[in-house]
């Protein structure tokens, strides 16, 4: 492994990250047990891992399975991924332990706003950082084609179903080969059957069949489905389309969303195989027809094309961290929005490359109330892993903030409350840690809490963290300067995450899929993450609720 040579003060992340010397990926590929027919080589320092590991290492044991989350964050952030990447060099490159981290995909958006990318930082880094961050194999732009490529099918067969009859329509969509026989694709028959149509043959359909298979009939109001770019442009955020001359006057009002907020972000984040990703691609629901029935991308015959967008982005990502130890990056989902974690088929590929005794480190985006709720609840429940440990990322900062601290801004320098020592604001802040740690406790899994030092601390506030979030539940509480010293000032979380991995879990999600969209609503901020007293539903968002 690598050795670092830290400097003090701490560089810059980029020049830290410019002055490492990434070895070859094949030699970090064939160090986690990789042969050289289990990937493609993107470069001299990325590869995309093929799906048939899976498959090929099926009869390996799964190893430890951990989650970094954190604290509800100031808007600086608290330094998860940081904690991740250096939690993951301790263990690889100091402790002696086979491990893999699977991180998000960063949007360029962020990366070119106040927040920056993320690689991490400080000595705790995935490089080259600059490929992390700017395009890296270019996964979101798959997207992005995919996304676009949607959203244009839905206007142009809104224009042909406004500017042809039925049989020209049909006609289209059903032309008759050289011999004059017509023949229905997969995709068509799967519409035939949601219209209870049970025809195979196109000829044998009556002229109100053809019609009714013919119009999807889109709502022009209902549609949800939006283009999509990787950067922020606000002026792009309420648009008109169709104002050329040759749309015919088919205006309507759209916009732009970024890039990772796509529904299909969302899906090659829980997607478990190619077959899956083609099946959850098809079924996206982008509008209602005037008749209030779901229109889906399969309606609109679309769904194989997306799949043939994505076929290379459902690979995983291989890179490596500064001190030389394997990172799978996949998917970039937020966590407000969408499952805000990397994507299932990463998670299974490490898993069963680092073995019984190795560690796969992966990422919760937000605060652990957001991110790893649906970790918990909606990843670990598509693929069927179960989490050995969590651990929750905890500053002085953010505590005193929620303490009752100044505003935190970014972009602005902090108020002198946050640089000088005050254990009584950080003690009354000490309420949210603790209800994040009840919160993950709740899922049955071993919490550690990783206390992320900044060069500010004091020791008695330090103290005052590491005491509250052993009285909160935590299994241990552990201070880390992973950022300034990279594996080694991680070293002790990375013990006392394998001690805790040793210990029982007795995993379980906090709802049933079964309870409708009302009671489940009730019941998880009732009885989980915001101990809520109630819900008073609109009738506006009920509306809402009933469409889902």
């Amino acid at each position: 492994m690598g050795k670092l040579k830290c400097e003090s003060p701490v560089p810059s992340d980029i020049n830290i990250a410019q002055a490492a010397t990434p070895v070859h990926i094949s030699e970090i590929a064939k160090a986690v047990g990789l042969g050289p027919d289990e990937y493609d080589l993107y470069g001299t320092t990325k590869a995309k891992v093929k799906l048939n590991v899976i498959q090929k290492h099926a009869s390996a044991p799964d190893g430890n399975y951990v989650v970094v989350a954190g604290m509800t964050p100031t808007p600086l952030g608290e330094g998860k991924s940081t904690t991740t990447v250096g939690l993951c060099q301790a263990l690889g490159a100091h402790l002696g332990r086979k491990v893999m981290t699977c991180v998000r995909q960063p949007s360029q958006g962020p990366t070119f706003g106040i927040k920056g990318g993320a690689a991490g930082g400080g000595y705790s880094q995935v490089i080259p950082m600059e490929e992390f961050n700017l395009h890296m194999t270019g996964d979101i732009h798959a997207i992005t084609a995919a996304n676009n490529l949607l959203a244009a099918a839905i206007d142009v067969r809104m224009f042909h179903e406004n500017t042809q009859s039925d049989t020209a329509l049909f006609n289209r969509l059903c032309p008759p080969n050289k011999a004059g026989k017509r023949n229905f694709a997969p995709v068509m028959l799967k519409r035939l059957k949601n219209l209870g149509i049970d025809k195979d043959d196109p000829d044998s359909l009556t002229t109100e069949e053809k019609a009714r298979f013919a119009r999807v009939d889109i709502d022009p109001s209902t549609i949800t489905w939006k283009r999509v770019m990787d950067v922020n442009d606000r002026f792009l955020r309420q648009i008109t389309v169709g104002q050329a001359p040759t749309e015919k006057g088919m205006t309507r009002e759209t916009g732009f969303d970024i890039a990772v907020a796509s529904e299909i972000m969302a899906v090659l984040a829980l997607t478990t195989d190619l077959a899956d990703m083609r099946s959850r691609l098809g079924n996206m629901v982008v509008a209602n027809s005037k008749q209030g029935a779901p229109v889906t991308a399969d309606d609109l015959g679309v769904g194989g094309a997306l799949t043939v967008l994505m076929k290379d982005a459902i690979e995983p990502t291989l890179m490596q961290t500064l001190e030389e130890t394997p990172v799978l990056v996949h998917a970039g989902p937020f966590a407000n929005i969408a499952p805000g974690n990397s994507s299932i088929i990463a998670d299974r590929i490490g898993l069963k490359l680092v073995g019984k005794d190795g560690f796969v480190v992966t990422e919760a985006g937000f605060g652990a109330d957001i991110g790893l709720e649906k970790f918990m609840n909606i990843k670990c429940r598509y693929s069927g892993l179960k989490p050995s440990c969590a651990v929750i990322v905890a500053t002085v900062r953010a505590l005193k903030m929620h303490g009752g601290g100044p505003t935190v801004t970014a972009g602005r320098p902090l108020d002198h409350a946050y640089t000088n020592e005050d254990t009584a604001l950080v003690k009354a802040g000490c309420c949210n840690l603790a209800r994040h740690v009840a919160n993950t406790r709740k899922y049955g899994v071993p919490v550690v809490v990783a206390i992320n030092k900044f060069a500010t601390d004091a020791d008695a506030e330090l103290a005052v963290v590491r005491e509250a979030a052993l009285e909160a539940g935590a299994v241990d509480a552990v201070v880390c300067e992973h950022h300034a010293y990279g594996g080694a000032g991680a070293a002790k979380l990375g013990e006392a995450v394998i001690s805790a991995c040793k210990q029982q879990v007795d995993f379980k999600f906090l709802y049933d899929l079964k309870l409708t969209i009302k009671v489940h609503c009730l019941q998880w901020a009732c009885h989980s993450s915001n101990a809520a007293a109630g819900v008073h539903a609109t009738p506006d968002s009920m509306s809402d609720m009933m469409q889902v």
